[in-house]
Formats: structure tokens, sequence, C-alpha cells
């Protein structure tokens, strides 16, 4: 997880454009499991990646139309670029027969990932709406640790089992 920018000379635009290209990261990611893996189950790890790249999606548009409606069409300073795995999946962790709980540790892995991201950056923090805001995304974090650890609960044990190869026989 890294980011290629001085967190103490973040302004309120700068630190809302880099949450918001946090998050757009992670829908990329997201999505581009739930293709790879497809859907073969109403309930399965391509579904679950599915679900999770449109709660990011969401999550990046709040933040982006925020920056919006506060500096307008300004141009960005930190792009996507500046960015690596703050809080996408690891890149390597899906594989085409994974359980639908692996799937949900995969997205519980990443919600700690950005949590301890934005916790790491406060002290470097210098601007007080800048630490407010980050103070706000990691209390976001937390509670989408929350999220995924509830549906972890819910999981019925066969949610567990690897998918089998269709032409194994």
């Amino acid at each position: 997880m890294s980011a290629r920018v001085d967190i103490s000379k973040l302004t309120l635009m700068d630190a809302l454009d880099l949450a918001s290209l946090i998050e757009v990261e992670a829908f990329q990611r997201y999505t581009h499991f739930a293709e790879a893996i497809g859907r073969r189950l109403s309930n399965d790890a391509g579904g679950f990646f599915a679900s999770m790249a449109v709660n990011e999606k969401k999550h990046g548009d709040q933040l982006a139309e925020r920056r919006r409606e506060l500096f307008g069409n300004k141009p960005a300073k930190i792009r996507l670029e500046d960015i690596y795995d703050v809080e996408a999946p690891d890149v390597g962790a899906p594989s085409w027969n994974m359980s639908e709980l692996k799937a949900c540790q995969v997205a519980l892995a990443a919600e700690q990932k950005a949590y301890a991201f934005y916790d790491a950056a406060l002290p470097g923090v210098k601007q007080a709406d800048v630490k407010a805001l980050f103070e706000e995304l990691r209390e976001e974090e937390a509670e989408h640790i929350q999220m995924v650890e509830a549906i972890i609960a819910k999981l019925p044990p066969s949610a567990a089992i690897d998918l089998e190869d269709e032409d194994a026989e």
C-alpha cells in the first residue's frame, strides 16, 4: 500500500482527490476480479466482488461530488498513478474457483488496509480540515470492516467450499 504524495502538504482538495482515487482503484480492481472469475452461482466470489465494486464506486462518487461542490472543476494534482494498493484488494488474491468466504476475506483485508492507511497518515497531516476528513474516512473504513465481518458471520458453511472444475471429470 502506497501513495506518492506528501501527506503533510495536502490541501483539502488534494485529500478529497486522493480519497476519491483510492476508491476508484478499489472499484477497478474489484471489477477486474468479478469479470475474471465470472459468476457460476447466485452467491459466489465473482458476485461478491461485483457487489464490492458497486460499493467502492458509490463511495468514490460521493467523494468526487463533495470535491466538485467545494472546488468545482479545478484541476487535480493527485493522479491515479500516485497511489497503489491503498484499498484495492491484492492483485494476486483471486482464483477462478475461490469460495465466497475467501472472497469476503480478500475484501476484509482490503478494508483493513484502507483503515491502516488513514490511521498511519493522520499523524503527518498538518491541516485541520484534512485531518478531519481523514478521521472521517478512517471511521468509514472501520464501518466497512464491520460490514464485511457481518457478511462473513452470516455465511452458510457451504460458502467456505471452493468451486470444483466442471470439466475435471
